[in-house]
């Protein structure tokens, strides 16, 4: 095999798998509550996505943020600052696998660690939407598929920072006076900003000709 077709079968191996963590991001919040209500009979919305770590859908919630750490840190991008970030944000998942969210009450040092280790890891994502996905050739070079694919990595890192801060907001502010699914809906827009740039990454979606 040529060194060009096993560049080519690298390459294709990369957006399979960009596409792959994409749709994973997309896919968990709804199975964790699809799941929670159709097949173990619990509640199905918890307070957070984290949450879910204290019902019987833990293995499901554990299993898929390995799955998203196993990724990042094997996550090869166009330089080191792609590796850099791959493996800050692999690090973080795992954490946030590691260290539950406290189930009731106020947080232990536990759940503090574990929300730490979710902004690190929304953080860096947002990082590769909002700089790392948009690098690349000069806006007069690029493709008119890449601008427009550059326009969504933009929004979606928009989205995933607009999440994060509003949850730190209503975390301090509001939870404690009025506990609603605020928490756990703008965690699942964050999930699915995240996928969606991922699989517009892939060239799932406005892919180049």
């Amino acid at each position: 095999m040529s060194d060009e077709n096993i560049y080519s079968n690298h390459t294709y191996s990369y957006m399979h798998l960009r596409k792959a963590v994409g749709w994973l991001g997309i896919a968990l919040p709804f199975v964790l509550v699809i799941g929670a209500y159709f097949l173990v009979k619990e509640e199905a919305f918890q307070d957070s996505i984290s949450h879910y770590y204290h019902t019987s859908m833990r293995d499901i919630f554990v299993g898929s943020v390995c799955s998203i750490a196993l990724f990042m840190f094997f996550y090869s991008g166009y330089d080191k600052w792609d590796n850099l970030a791959g493996n800050i944000a692999g690090f973080a998942a795992i954490g946030i696998a590691l260290f539950p969210t406290t189930a009731v009450g106020e947080s232990d040092w536990i759940g503090k660690a574990h929300y730490f280790f979710t902004a690190i890891f929304f953080i860096t994502l947002s990082v590769f939407s909002l700089w790392l996905f948009r690098k690349g050739k000069k806006i007069a070079e690029q493709t008119p598929e890449k601008k427009k694919r550059n326009v969504i990595y933009l929004v979606c890192g928009i989205i995933m920072i607009a999440c994060m801060v509003g949850i730190t907001i209503y975390q301090n502010f509001f939870y404690q006076e009025n506990k609603t699914r605020f928490t756990f809906i703008a965690e699942t827009i964050a999930l699915i900003a995240f996928g969606f740039s991922w699989l517009v990454k892939g060239e799932a979606i406005l892919a180049d000709e």
